[in-house]
């Protein structure tokens, strides 16, 4: 028996952040890491409001700018088959299959991913690396935040109680020649947690110099990061050599991985530096090829 006092079913998200800001009720999305908390009694005695039937919280858009409109309640199922996403930003189509299987897929939300404060989220890397923005509205209004400034420490977001996560922008950015590429390292092929998550984001210019570069890591530290030193090490450049290494070195030494039951830090800094070459490889012919 799960330990919840109360069950909230709002219809809309005013009605949603009256409640929230009344009632104090615990956000409940796709439910897939709220019940295992509960069954773990990290969560009890909870009221919990579900938001499934708010209508326009699982939609996926393009806004008139050219940017991306994520609905937080969009489930991974819906990122992967939507076409927009596999048009634009196709390494969140990978991100969103890497997320357990069909049955997580499911019912698991983007919102709730990110919301969870969990560096293994197979959505914050990718997120991360596109400079995404979290809309987080309220009874009083509503703020813009970037993701970079979202995550606090392990399960610690910036999101108050009184708070709800209902779009997630993905910036258009005027990109031409760039490509995007998401990497997951886990002990097991399907259904498993993250050991380690890569995301790069690589545009290029005429002639081949790497006009921008973003590098984010999830499971690499308390909270995912950028690799702000590795990125400036790409930025300008042409690749040669053993650049794309160097960088997957710089991005080692930004990172602060711990040692769990599914890897050593040792192995997870190797991880970090092999998995990075090869998304930057990846990611650098791409873009390449969209030119």
């Amino acid at each position: 028996m799960y330990p919840v006092t109360r069950l909230f079913l709002p219809r809309s998200l005013g009605e949603a952040l009256e409640l929230l800001e009344k009632a104090r009720p615990w956000p409940l999305a796709g439910g897939t890491d709220v019940f295992v908390k509960m069954r773990r009694n990290k969560l009890q005695d909870v009221s919990l409001m579900s938001l499934e039937k708010i209508p326009d919280m699982a939609g996926i858009r393009e806004l008139p700018n050219g940017d991306i409109a994520i609905g937080a309640m969009a489930t991974f199922t819906a990122i992967a088959e939507s076409g927009l996403i596999q048009r634009r930003v196709p390494m969140l189509k990978t991100a969103a299959l890497s997320m357990g299987g069909p049955q997580i897929q499911n019912m698991a939300t983007i919102g709730g991913n990110v919301c969870n404060g969990a560096t293994s989220a197979d959505s914050a890397p990718s997120l991360l690396a596109l400079n995404a923005l979290l809309e987080l509205q309220c009874a009083g209004g509503e703020r813009l935040v970037p993701i970079r400034e979202f995550y606090l420490g392990p399960g610690k977001v910036i999101r108050r109680e009184e708070e709800l996560m209902t779009r997630i922008i993905l910036p258009a950015g005027g990109r031409d020649q760039w490509a995007g590429v998401y990497i997951k390292m886990s002990t097991r092929k399907a259904m498993d947690i993250s050991t380690l998550g890569v995301a790069v984001v690589c545009e290029t210019k005429s002639g081949g110099a790497i006009q921008e570069a973003a590098i984010a890591l999830g499971t690499a530290g308390p909270v995912p990061i950028r690799c702000g030193e590795a990125e400036t090490l790409l930025q300008g450049r042409i690749p040669e050599g053993d650049l794309f290494l160097k960088a997957g070195i710089a991005a080692r030494q930004a990172a602060n991985p711990r040692t769990s039951w599914r890897a050593g830090r040792e192995f997870r800094q190797a991880l970090i530096e092999g998995l990075v070459e090869r998304a930057l490889k990846q990611a650098y012919a791409m873009a390449g090829e969209t030119g």
